[in-house]
């Protein structure tokens, strides 16, 4: 890092948060979408978001990944406030969003997808064609650079599994230079195993230097790799910690409505107790009588 605009020497703990929201906003019309949303992400941490549908998880990811403006607060990349005009100004900052769809085109070998959009060439002129052989080879060094050993980087990425792909498209933000890493819901629509293999990236990147944001409605897939957690409920914050800070238990508890919860088991409870009300005129399956 460079001096500090007082001079002085920049420490370690004057280091900016790659992106740092504070007291962010989005409305649509009438409708709040987000009110008051902090969160931050550091160089080599996780910080995972969660929160259950209609939370605010998908306009939040629109935000980082500079799909919507938001409406107050401020958005900051690297200590400087920033307006992110577009997809393309995020991917500048070093932003890189990987959707839970990944946006791949299936029937395409993998090295293909790799550099979709960002193809090398070779050659001049008429003789400028796709440089395949950088392609083919800079895909594999890049997928083993992060552990990931695939039997052949010609194959249709259609014919990998679902955390494969998800690995391929973390491996590929990587290689681009990215930053920031928004993965949203990755592990959604995987199972046990392949859950832990995309978790195991996930680290990876973290590993790599790379500041994450982890969406997920899985508490315990965060906790198994988070640094910092920030649960939404209906567009605002409904707490924000550290790994130390919170068991598993305890954000699982707060994920899944804590206080609403036991208010439910409460209420169940008192309902067992005094036994279920029959409304009159019910029949009575036993007699075959009607009750008065």
């Amino acid at each position: 890092m460079g001096p500090q605009a007082g001079g002085g020497e920049v420490t370690v703990t004057d280091t900016p948060a790659l992106v740092k929201l504070t007291d962010v906003s989005k409305f649509y019309g009438n409708i709040r979408a987000l009110q008051g949303v902090s969160l931050e992400v550091s160089a080599g941490e996780i910080t995972c978001v969660l929160g259950d549908n209609g939370a605010g998880k998908s306009t939040l990811i629109k935000i980082i990944a500079g799909l919507h403006r938001h409406d107050a607060g401020s958005f900051e990349i690297e200590g400087e406030e920033t307006v992110l005009a577009n997809p393309r100004a995020a991917l500048d900052h070093g932003i890189a969003t990987v959707y839970q769809d990944l946006a791949v085109v299936p029937l395409m070998p993998v090295w293909r997808n790799f550099f979709l959009g960002s193809e090398p060439t070779k050659g001049r002129g008429p003789f400028r064609r796709l440089d395949v052989e950088l392609m083919r080879e800079t895909t594999r060094a890049e997928l083993l650079r992060m552990g990931i050993d695939l039997r052949d980087v010609d194959q249709p990425i259609g014919t990998l599994s679902g955390g494969e792909r998800q690995c391929v498209a973390i491996a590929r933000a990587v290689h681009f230079g990215a930053k920031v890493l928004v993965l949203d819901e990755p592990t959604a629509a995987l199972g046990v195993k392949q859950s832990g293999v995309v978790l195991k990236y996930v680290a990876a990147a973290r590993d790599a230097g790379l500041g994450v944001v982890l969406i997920t409605h899985n508490p315990h897939h965060a906790h198994l790799v988070g640094d910092r957690f920030v649960l939404l409920k209906r567009g605002t914050m409904a707490g924000s910690h550290t790994r130390d800070s919170i068991t598993l238990d305890e954000l699982t508890r707060q994920m899944a409505g804590g206080s609403e919860l036991d208010e439910l088991s409460h209420e169940l409870e008192r309902v067992a107790e005094s036994g279920p009300d029959r409304p009159s005129g019910t029949a009575d399956t036993a007699s075959g009588t009607t009750a008065p």
